[in-house]
């Protein structure tokens, strides 16, 4: 009999300790059920976004359309940033534009820059230019499709002013 009590008295007081405890989990079981649901809806919705990119990445063949692209030309050390041609563009595009006051010499040399930052900001877009292989007014007519194109593509380029004579060399 002394085993049957020393087992009572030991379950008596596991209950008196375990007491506190039972009445947390009654009164918070409310919003552990709300954690536990707010979990569950957002696994789902995960779940449900993944499976419908899936589904979207299969339909538009998301692979085929990026498999040629080397995203490794993006990350070379000698790549400028397209901010930074933008800026170079319209600061050389002001320059050209306003170069009554001088030389032919330097009106060239700023040209020439210009059409440089031209042609990388081509190929950092992808737009096909041809400024290295033309001359004369003809270059200066792709010169104006190239800027066209980059206008399209959402760069900003100063524009040449009405009525104003440019130089030719």
């Amino acid at each position: 009999m002394g085993v049957g009590r020393g087992l009572l008295l030991m379950l008596a007081i596991f209950a008196v300790c375990c007491l506190p405890a039972a009445f947390a989990l009654l009164f918070c079981a409310d919003e552990i059920l709300d954690r536990v649901a707010c979990r569950w809806a957002e696994w789902r919705e995960q779940r449900q976004e993944r499976r419908t990119i899936a589904r979207l990445d299969r339909a538009i063949e998301a692979d085929a359309l990026t498999r040629d692209v080397d995203l490794t030309a993006f990350d070379r050390p000698d790549r400028r940033p397209l901010e930074q041609l933008a800026a170079d563009l319209r600061r050389l595009g002001g320059h050209r534009l306003a170069a009554a006051d001088r030389s032919v010499v330097w009106h060239g040399a700023v040209i020439d820059a210009y059409d440089e930052r031209l042609q990388a900001a081509c190929r950092a877009l992808g737009i096909p230019e041809h400024l290295s292989e033309l001359a004369g007014v003809d270059r200066e007519i792709e010169r104006l499709r190239v800027e066209g194109l980059l206008h399209a593509a959402g760069l900003t380029l100063p524009a040449a002013r009405a009525g104003h004579r440019q130089r030719h060399h």
